[in-house]
């Protein structure tokens, strides 16, 4: 009867055993939803940036973990936005402080002399913020920067005179000019970002704030390209929500585009590296199809690497999940954007391909991809030396040289961290650490990093310990790699929100022990 009755029980429960079985199965599917892809909806950001912060910001060396045998110190506090590091011949510590964040900050632009006991002395001062990167080449400081005006490249003698090498570039979007590296035989290359996100301006621009100063602003190639003529249609908040206006690639907002359409390319573009000699001249485009160029750096055996921000959840034409990339530069080449995802191309179109995965759908939903609006491409990108976090935006960065540090030949790169919401959601906090890579393997492992049952940037976690690096630079002795920290930054309900005065610059060296 005991077994009759549990057999009995089984094919028709009673209601009490119904409503616990499907509380175990909602409680099952939310599990299972918080790890699948195809319910990522249901999960909510988790960002570094979204925290709450109130100055003054703690700053504690031994918050902050590094592998045995090195150490990590204070070199300067108090800092408003730096973004690049630099050393003279005579061991002169020199730092620029950018004069904008996003957020819409904009304040003066600095090259700023670091004295012994964390002093400044202001070496001289911009009107075109920001000021990105930092080098220092034969007597000579050079900068890159310009969102309020065109980009330029600028050459600051010590006495703070400035000249102009190069003007007009595209910087005016998204993305701006960036830091520049100065070659032996003295040519200055420099990253340009692009003006979008993905080929398309939209209202994520408009968001931005840059798409009300400059409505006509767009992406321009380096050469001609042709279009297949897709266009995006939204709202237009230049008149009203109910007023709709399409918008096609590398077109000013609210123009629509045909298939078959060239577009001219043209000097400076978007997405490129590009190079000007020290002391002037016309410029020269090195590589293109890159979205955002951040940073360059010579390799031990002279190979020039760059880091390439890559696209966000956002705006006409989202693009998802794709980490940043580092690449090593091959003269002429094109790296893929805005069709690809390092050597990857955009599948187009709907559903899984046979042989794909999820991840390289770079899907929006559980099932869009993003079409391509190149009709032609100019030839198949290289592959990428190594693949960083999605959404970490992996920026400044530098080889090690010397053998008394360690790790000779491999990259060290400042994970500035993420921007979500803004950029697309996160589960966690992505980035806000110094990583190495060694670039003949792509294999990434973590060098500096803030202490804590989970990875964040300081204002985070409530701790001391590292906030946003943006860039690294050993000395020129090969023995101190110094982290420039950006300061704090978040983002909530929308808003952006930069703090000045929190920048900070840090120290590691080596003292012994296991590598």
């Amino acid at each position: 009867m005991r077994d009759a009755m549990q057999c009995d029980c089984l094919k028709h429960p009673p209601p009490h055993i119904v409503l616990k079985r499907a509380a175990v199965q909602v409680l099952l599917l939310a599990v299972l939803c918080g790890t699948l892809s195809g319910c990522y909806e249901l999960s909510t950001s988790n960002g570094g940036a979204e925290t709450r912060f109130t100055p003054p910001r703690q700053v504690d060396p031994s918050d902050i973990a590094l592998p045995d045998g090195y150490r990590i110190e204070v070199v300067a506090t108090g800092l408003t936005f730096p973004t690049g590091i630099a050393f003279n011949e005579h061991g002169g510590i020199y730092v620029t402080e950018a004069g904008y964040s996003y957020g819409e900050y904009f304040g003066t632009p600095r090259l700023l002399r670091l004295e012994p006991g964390g002093g400044t002395t202001i070496v001289a001062e911009g009107s075109n913020p920001p000021w990105n990167g930092l080098d220092y080449h034969a007597g000579s400081f050079f900068v890159a920067g310009g969102t309020v005006y065109p980009g330029q490249i600028l050459r600051i003698d010590p006495d703070g005179l400035i000249t102009v090498l190069a003007n007009g570039l595209p910087s005016l979007g998204d993305h701006h000019t960036n830091g520049p590296l100065v070659s032996k035989d003295g040519w200055v290359y420099f990253g340009q970002g692009t003006a979008t996100n993905s080929g398309v301006v939209g209202l994520d621009n408009y968001d931005f704030g840059w798409l009300k100063r400059h409505p006509g602003f767009h992406d321009v190639p380096c050469e001609d390209v042709i279009l297949t003529g897709l266009n995006y249609t939204t709202s237009n908040p230049f008149t009203s929500l109910d007023d709709r206006i399409s918008t096609g690639a590398f077109v000013p907002f609210g123009t629509p585009t045909e298939s078959g359409q060239i577009i001219p390319g043209g000097i400076p573009c978007s997405g490129a590296i590009m190079r000007v000699r020290a002391e002037g001249g016309p410029l020269e485009v090195v590589a293109w199809g890159l979205r955002n160029p951040f940073a360059l750096a010579w390799s031990p055996d002279g190979n020039l690497y760059a880091t390439d921000n890559q696209y966000d959840e956002r705006g006409s034409r989202p693009v998802f999940g794709t980490g940043d990339l580092l690449w090593r530069i091959e003269p002429g080449a094109w790296y893929g954007w805005p069709d690809y995802y390092g050597s990857i191309p955009f599948t187009g179109g709907f559903g899984v391909p046979d042989g794909a995965t999820p991840y390289e759908q770079f899907r929006d939903g559980p099932d869009e991809s993003p079409l391509q609006l190149l009709r032609d491409h100019p030839s198949e990108p290289p592959h990428p030396a190594a693949h960083l976090g999605v959404h970490s935006s992996s920026n400044g960065f530098d080889f090690s040289r010397n053998p008394a540090f360690g790790h000779e030949g491999q990259a060290f790169i400042a994970q500035f961290g993420d921007q979500a919401p803004e950029v697309g959601k996160v589960l966690a906090p992505v980035g806000f650490k110094v990583v190495r890579v060694d670039v003949d393997t792509g294999v990434i492992e973590d060098f500096a990093v803030n202490k804590g049952k989970t990875n964040g940037p300081a204002s985070w976690l409530k701790a001391g310990g590292l906030e946003r690096p943006i860039a690294v630079r050993f000395d020129p002795s090969g023995t101190a790699l110094y982290i420039v920290d950006f300061g704090v930054m978040t983002v909530n309900d929308g808003q952006t929100t930069p703090y000045p005065g929190t920048g900070v610059i840090w120290k590691i060296t080596r003292t012994g022990g296991a590598r």
